[in-house]
């Protein structure tokens, strides 16, 4: 493979610390460079460092003659005075950018909300990072540089991205260096991990779960004292062999050694035992929700029936605005339904991770070792007697951060803090709403290893698709104002999400629902087999096309035309073949 930059002994040092110390590092054609490690360590200065933007204290970049450069920062940069369509397309004039498959491709699956006549600092933050995005995705550079891109973005926004960044360059073109804590499009997009840490950077090879692989095992082998890490570490590697088939095949590596590291790790959580205690903390009623309706200015929630059950563990899924606020706060006590019943145990006792920190607002000015001196001595989680400081440990932080009064905090540890303040007030309900915010891939995994021994009902609203699979046992979505339950998880909301957006076409093949018994029913588990071949191979047409579209001569207006009307013909197929599967699976449930 092509070099396209490289970095020899760079040192960057500020006042009260040293980042990096004598790295060298590089970035060959081809590579998709996922970085990880905690916050504070020198993520974001890396990227500015390799794209020109920071220069080193010692040490030099270099990059291949002609190579273009293009960065996505974290901080807002756009002028709150420019029009969206500027921002994106410049003046350029519409028969050109229009008949720039890219640029359709990018206004489609990132803007297609937003008004394009609307000014930036008219548009929420969210909108306005949608915006950073389509600019920079719809010029042409050889190497892109993303910090956090999927800050903002939604499980759709979130897969529209993996898949649009896996096809815009061929296989062994372009290069890509990626910040994020989004450990699924880690793993969905990058051929090499980079950690972060100490003042150095280690490369690994393949995406999340290979990384994870190649640490336990550096781990393992470097010291006694680092077996609280490993322990950890090696229960994330259990879960990622335990999830979704695809991970385990992805790395390119030989998985046999991650077999024999987890031989005898048990599952993340013991189930039978949380339901158990659950049932015996929350008796078995929980929060009933019975035909309930909500309206504020227009319906929201539309006749929704959902039986809670003591220790379940739910994911809810669904668009900005679609109603997951509502849902929960028809949990919480904080919403009243327009119509309907909600009927609460005797017993229950509901805690909400907000976004705001609310939590935090009373004790802002105490030290944190003041805080935890008001908390019970012992607690037992993961049926291990605690103390608030253990625990507080578990999550991450130092005994030299105990003096450290809560406002001073990083962001990262208010986070921490509130979530743990929360599960020491001891709810049987806990309701948590985007709790990923701030948070770094390792921090990551201790909160989930801390909320494995959650004994109670969680409820969980996040857009980290990783987050959802890992600590819930089932999805859910809200869509048209409708709770509908999610089998297939993730896929199958993203799925849904297709055929919503495809439209009236998909409504012949609602039609044809009916139930099935007996030769009906067999036929209809073949047919479902031969849909989910035929989803993946039109799939796999489509992407071919774009691709083709891609690299197409963009003034053969002729050949464009062609090849989109193709990609049109393909998409009617696919939007069809994948209502009809939906139909299917309801029926097969």
């Amino acid at each position: 493979m092509a070099h396209l930059l490289g970095a020899e002994s760079l040192h960057l040092e500020y006042p009260t610390r040293v980042v990096f110390d004598s790295v060298t590092i590089g970035l060959d054609e081809g590579q998709r460079i996922g970085v990880v490690g905690r916050n504070g360590d020198g993520k974001s200065s890396l990227l500015r460092l390799l794209s020109g933007r920071l220069e080193p204290d010692d040490g030099r970049v270099t990059r291949r003659g002609g190579v273009t450069l293009g960065m996505l920062d974290q901080a807002d940069e756009l002028p709150d005075d420019l029009i969206v369509s500027q921002a994106i397309v410049g003046d350029r004039p519409e028969y050109e950018w229009a008949g720039d498959a890219k640029v359709r491709d990018v206004l489609e699956g990132l803007v297609a909300g937003i008004p394009w006549d609307s000014r930036i600092g008219d548009l929420s933050g969210g909108q306005r990072r949608r915006v950073a995005l389509a600019a920079l995705l719809t010029g042409d550079w050889d190497i892109l540089f993303l910090d956090e891109p999927t800050n903002h973005l939604d499980v759709e926004g979130i897969a529209w991205l993996a898949q649009h960044l896996k096809r815009r360059w061929s296989a062994n073109a372009g290069g890509l260096i990626v910040v994020t804590h989004d450990r699924w499009f880690l793993d969905e997009i990058c051929t090499d991990t980079w950690e972060v840490h100490d003042r150095i950077i280690e490369p690994f090879e393949g995406g999340y779960a290979a990384y994870i692989l190649q640490r336990v095992e550096r781990d393992r082998m470097a010291a006694a004292s680092e077996s609280k890490r490993q322990n950890l570490m090696r229960k994330e590697l259990a879960w990622l062999r335990r999830g979704a088939p695809a991970r385990s095949t992805k790395p390119k590596f030989r998985m046999d050694a991650a077999y024999e590291l987890i031989e005898n790790e048990p599952p993340p959580r013991d189930t039978v035992s949380l339901a158990s205690m659950a049932m015996q903390r929350l008796g078995k009623d929980v929060v009933d929700l019975e035909d309930v309706s909500v309206i504020y200015d227009k319906p929201v929630l539309d006749h929704v029936t959902w039986l809670i059950a003591p220790g379940e563990r739910t994911g809810i899924l669904g668009v900005n605005g679609a109603g997951k606020s509502t849902l929960l706060g028809l949990v919480s006590g904080t919403v009243k339904p327009t119509s309907g019943r909600v009927k609460r145990g005797k017993t229950i006792k509901v805690a909400t991770l907000t976004q705001q920190l609310a939590e935090l607002g009373d004790i802002w000015e105490d030290r944190v070792s003041d805080v935890l001196k008001n908390q019970k001595s012992s607690y037992v989680s993961g049926g291990k007697e605690m103390t608030p400081t253990q625990l507080l440990e578990r999550v991450g932080f130092q005994s030299a951060q105990l003096s450290t009064r809560v406002k001073e905090l990083s962001g990262g540890q208010k986070r921490r803090l509130q979530l743990l303040l929360i599960i020491l007030d001891e709810p049987n309900v806990l309701i948590l709403d985007e709790p990923t915010n701030d948070l770094d891939t390792d921090m990551l995994a201790a909160i989930e290893d801390l909320l494995d021994s959650f004994a109670g009902t969680l409820l969980v609203v996040s857009h980290d698709r990783y987050l959802i699979e890992r600590v819930t046992d089932q999805q859910y979505a809200v869509m048209d104002g409708h709770l509908r339950h999610l089998p297939g998880g993730v896929d199958q909301y993203l799925d849904l999400r297709r055929t919503q957006l495809a439209g009236p076409r998909a409504a012949p093949a609602v039609a044809r629902v009916a139930k099935l018994n007996g030769a009906d029913l067999r036929n209809a588990q073949k047919e479902f087999a031969a849909a989910e071949r035929k989803i993946a191979k039109l799939t796999g047409q489509i992407d071919e096309l774009h691709v083709k579209l891609a690299e197409h001569d963009q003034s053969d207006y002729a050949g464009l035309g062609m090849l989109t009307s193709e990609v049109g013909g393909l998409q009617l197929s696919l939007a069809e073949v994948e209502s009809r599967w939906l139909e299917l699976s309801e029926l097969l449930e």
